[in-house]
């Protein structure tokens, strides 16, 4: 939004004639407030599929509609799939992002999705011969935005079919498969979908799962609706019975959740040892209903973007900057996947005590949570491990970065390849047989 406004206002200076249409979530909320919209002509809340084309008509007859106009939400049958528009150069270069559905049915307060009434799916067959035409050209990363990919059990059948046909058909003929990620519902996956699951090979299929809190309490005052002992079984399922990399979410900073409360949820996670643990820290959106807590529980947001929580009620600013810093040093260390042998040993048996006091000693030792270069954090670690419990635990770090050092060499002859179209921070969660 800080660039998007510098932009605005240089556009407004040299060319003030020019018409200057805002959309998207930033500044479809509490618009009233921004002096983006102020600067702008026209504004279109929410969809804008068809309200876009809809004020360019109207501007081209000469007319001049209100500013701020109420997009208006098609059937998505009517929408035309863009996925034509990717370009060779995007097709050879970029992640490739997708949808098989807009909208979310559930209520959680921090997320904007928290405003849709459902989720609307598009019709399967032209999104499928969409997902044929990009594959044929020669797509083989594929994100999917739906956030509740597993919510029509058929939908995701039938798209996990397609995908697997492909992937089978170039194994057999020794070329590399697609990668594929989806974002699930934790405690909604019944056997039609494992089966499907257990039958994709390692480094092609990726989820997303939001946990976000395993407080009953915390979840019920944001209206997050999750079974957490079959969330955490089907946890445990994919990570024992499917080669899927699992990349799970919790947020830190969510109204009335302390420091031991998040703890016990993070050590729960840990000890179901998903790929990655992504470690996110509240943020109020623009227009997300968490803001009515705000009074109860004295949450205080920085007024700049991204808006995230400086404290609460149960945290104050110096704990949430050491869980700042924390989140950062868990994704250097943890999710990076450089750390397969020390990351145990410096967890022990209490994962988040002990990556907190980790956490606090490297800040202390490196004064920054940023730029750590790789080499530094195998001799941070391995330094930390010698003092604290002796050189056997230091010996780990050595071990993992002779893996590093022979898994680089091996990428370098020429002869090599990386695992196919699998993204390097996967690859290395992989074993090193696949």
């Amino acid at each position: 939004i800080l660039e998007s406004l510098n932009l605005v206002r240089q556009l407004k200076l040299l060319r003030p004639e020019l018409v200057i249409v805002l959309g998207g979530p930033e500044v479809s909320f509490e618009h009233e407030q921004q002096e983006i919209v102020t600067l702008a002509d026209y504004l279109i809340t929410g969809w804008g599929d068809i309200s876009f084309a809809e004020l360019v008509a109207a501007l081209d007859r000469g007319e001049r509609p209100d500013k701020v106009l109420k997009g208006k939400q098609p059937p998505l049958e009517a929408i035309a799939l863009p996925y034509a528009e990717f370009s060779d150069q995007d097709l050879a270069q970029r992640t490739l992002y997708v949808e098989a559905s807009r909208g979310c049915p559930f209520k959680c307060e921090f997320c904007l999705s928290s405003l849709d009434k459902t989720a609307w799916p598009f019709p399967l067959e032209s999104f499928l011969d969409s997902l044929e035409r990009l594959y044929q050209r020669g797509a083989r990363v594929f994100k999917f935005v739906d956030r509740t990919f597993n919510l029509k059990v058929d939908t995701s059948v039938a798209i996990l079919e397609f995908f697997l046909r492909k992937i089978d058909l170039e194994l057999a003929i020794g070329n590399a498969p697609a990668f594929l990620h989806f974002e699930l519902i934790p405690d909604h996956l019944p056997e039609r979908l494992k089966t499907l699951i257990e039958k994709f090979p390692a480094g092609t299929l990726q989820f997303e799962i939001g946990i976000q809190s395993l407080n009953p309490d915390i979840q019920k005052l944001i209206s997050r609706r999750q079974n957490n002992e079959q969330a955490q079984e089907n946890l445990r399922w994919l990570r024992q019975q499917s080669n899927a990399h699992l990349h799970v979410d919790l947020i830190a900073g969510l109204p009335g959740e302390d420091l031991e409360s998040f703890g016990r949820g993070f050590n729960a996670l840990v000890a179901l040892a998903p790929h990655e643990i992504q470690f996110g820290i509240l943020k109020r959106l623009r227009g997300t209903p968490i803001i009515r807590h705000t009074e109860r529980f004295d949450l205080r947001f920085n007024p700049a973007p991204p808006y995230t929580i400086l404290s609460n009620s149960t945290l104050d600013f110096v704990t949430l900057q050491r869980m700042n810093r924390f989140a950062k040093y868990w994704d250097m260390i943890a999710n990076s996947g450089h750390f397969p042998n020390s990351l145990p040993v410096l967890l022990g048996d209490h994962a988040f005590d002990r990556f907190m006091q980790f956490s606090d000693w490297l800040y202390q030792s490196s004064k920054t949570s940023h730029g750590l270069a790789l080499e530094r954090l195998f001799q941070q670690l391995q330094a930390y491990l010698l003092a604290r419990d002796g050189a056997a635990a230091a010996q780990s770090v050595v071990m993992d970065h002779a893996r590093h050092a022979d898994r680089a060499r091996a990428l370098r002859l020429p002869q090599s390849k990386a695992k196919g179209n699998t993204p390097t921070r996967q690859q290395r969660h992989l074993p090193s047989s696949v």
